[in-house]
């Protein structure tokens, strides 16, 4: 036997090693598993792990520098098989919160762990955490329970969308989001667009943000209503391009087939010292067809009109934009075949959220100072406490049953310990 620290290793296991690193085949994932199955005891890769001056470490290290041609998505099942014993990913996953909403049972988390530990080690490259074995309660958590359980109900949602449709019809699944600024919308829908592409399919993101008006009309916006403060700046319902918000859906509906290509606004948030204004059209995103899932975003997307007396109750200039709410219905909404809401406890989150956001902008030499922020978050806040109850009540204008799926996120951007139930 070979003592390295904590480990003991066998003379044969050693030189077994030793012959498959010369091979071509050595396969880690293989090894951790079949330890794991026979002894219950943790595998050859968190052997490695704990015995780095140990041969086998060597000789894992050596082959795996040798094999620098190994796909990304293999490389990523390796670090992945080291997160755990199958058995106690497994048991992890199917105690997370979201499984009940998202249809996710016990049975299919252990028919498909495989895919689960796969993707759970894309996704902890992609967010640069490491390798899957490395990682801290607060990243399992969002990985294991909050995004890879998000992909999978919409991609459940796709395949019923698939099912629904007749055969000559490609159109791929609109899927809304609704989620105040500063929540972890944004992070999501990246690895949810990279989940989609890293698994052969598709994802066009488009956001309400970019649907903006131009800063020459928004001016115009605000002379028009020179006593409405939330006018005064862009953000609430009645400072968007409608008609250029709609034509754009329009052709991602039907960007669902080979040859197809959509130009996506872009706004710039940063030009005229932060006032904002729509790039120019060569600078827009271009997608090319087929795309699978077209996520489409906003801070106040799928909000319910309110009747004009509350709407003026609760904030005498949301009187009109409230009157220009009920126009979104037509012209956006009723694209989406499903829905995506992430629920916080208390609106006030967003103005630290922000801050947030803008003390790393600061030290990078712009951003808006802290007053500043207040004002800014301050244009949003009646609309917030008005519109979300409804929200998250009764969900989206144009939810379906079966078809949404909220979240409750917290104030560090975690999963809620109490999610919401199912809105009927």
């Amino acid at each position: 036997m070979l003592a390295y620290g904590r480990c003991t290793f066998s003379r044969s296991l050693v030189g077994c090693l030793q012959q498959l690193s010369r091979a071509e085949d050595l396969t880690l994932s293989c090894l951790n598993e079949r330890r794991r199955f026979s002894t219950g005891r943790p595998g050859i890769v968190q052997w490695v792990g704990q015995c780095s001056s140990s041969p086998v470490a060597q000789i894992v290290q050596r082959s795996a520098a040798r094999r620098g041609n190994v796909s990304r998505s293999r490389k990523l099942t390796m670090s992945a098989k080291a997160f755990a014993g199958t058995d106690e990913l497994a048991a992890y996953i199917s105690e997370g919160p979201l499984n009940s909403l998202a249809g996710i049972t016990p049975e299919s988390v252990t028919k498909n762990i495989d895919e689960w530990q796969e993707l759970g080690g894309f996704i902890a490259s992609n967010l640069k955490f490491g390798s899957t074995d490395k990682l801290d309660a607060a990243q399992r958590q969002r990985i294991f329970h909050l995004y890879l359980p998000v992909f999978f109900w919409i991609r459940g949602q796709l395949e019923r969308h698939r099912s629904r449709r007749s055969a000559d019809n490609k159109s791929p699944l609109m899927l809304g989001m609704s989620a105040p600024q500063g929540c972890g919308k944004t992070t999501l829908v990246e690895q949810l667009e990279a989940l989609f592409e890293h698994t052969g399919g598709k994802a066009a993101v488009f956001s309400m943000d970019d649907c903006y008006l131009t800063r020459a009309d928004q001016e115009q916006l605000a002379k028009d209503f020179p006593d409405n403060g939330l006018f005064q700046v862009r953000g609430n319902a009645g400072t968007h391009d409608l008609p250029l918000g709609k034509k754009t859906l329009l052709e991602l509906q039907n960007a669902g087939t080979s040859g197809t290509e959509v130009r996506i606004p872009k706004y710039d948030k940063a030009a005229h010292s932060g006032k904002g204004d729509r790039k120019d059209p060569a600078d827009w995103t271009v997608v090319k067809g087929p795309v699978d899932v077209v996520l489409f975003e906003g801070w106040m997307f799928g909000f319910r009109e309110l009747p004009a007396h509350d709407a003026f109750k609760a904030n005498k200039d949301l009187a009109e934009v409230n009157a220009r709410l009920r126009h979104y219905v037509n012209a956006w909404d009723t694209f989406m075949d499903s829905w995506l809401v992430l629920k916080v406890a208390d609106p006030q989150w967003v103005y630290g959220w922000r801050e947030q956001a803008e003390q790393s902008r600061r030290a990078e030499g712009s951003g808006m100072s802290e007053p500043e922020v207040k004002d800014f978050v301050s244009r949003y806040m009646p609309a917030y406490l008005a519109y979300l109850p409804s929200l998250y009540a009764r969900g989206p204008t144009t939810a379906q049953p079966g078809r949404l799926l909220t979240i409750a996120v917290d104030r560090d951007r975690s999963l809620a310990p109490v999610q919401p139930k199912k809105v009927k």
